[in-house]
């Protein structure tokens, strides 16, 4: 049986790496108002040894306080418009409820290719 890589397992210098990757989601969350899942699932997958589908699951359980916090702060600070706000929040929250429910029953490598292409994909609108 292989053995899983733990937390407890990681050097000081991996863990301070991760710690500093986490940050990077954070700020790429917080500053484009999205997009920290396409650094934190590489980062999971990689970082910590975590199969696809568990990266995906703890990337949003890691991005949800976050995008919560940094919508409180738009939203003080009166960058938000109540009616996108309320609008596309609803479709977010059945998508994301779709989601997680296609998750569990996807293969995994299935998920990880859907994952690949929309990387692709945004990156190539990215540049145009």
């Amino acid at each position: 049986m292989k053995k899983e890589k733990t937390a407890q397992s990681l050097t000081l210098k991996r863990k301070i790496l991760l710690i500093f990757l986490g940050g990077i989601v954070g700020f790429l969350n917080g500053f484009f108002g999205g997009g920290g899942g396409m650094v934190c699932v590489p980062t999971l997958e990689k970082g910590l040894k975590l199969p696809s589908k568990k990266a995906h699951a703890t990337a949003i359980a890691v991005i949800f306080p976050l995008s919560v916090l940094s919508g409180t702060i738009y939203v003080v600070k009166g960058v938000i418009s109540s009616l996108p706000l309320l609008t596309v929040g609803l479709g977010v929250i059945f998508g994301g409820l779709l989601g997680s429910v296609l998750l569990k029953f996807l293969p995994e490598k299935i998920v990880a290719f859907v994952f690949a292409i929309l990387m692709f994909v945004g990156g190539v609108r990215m540049i145009l």
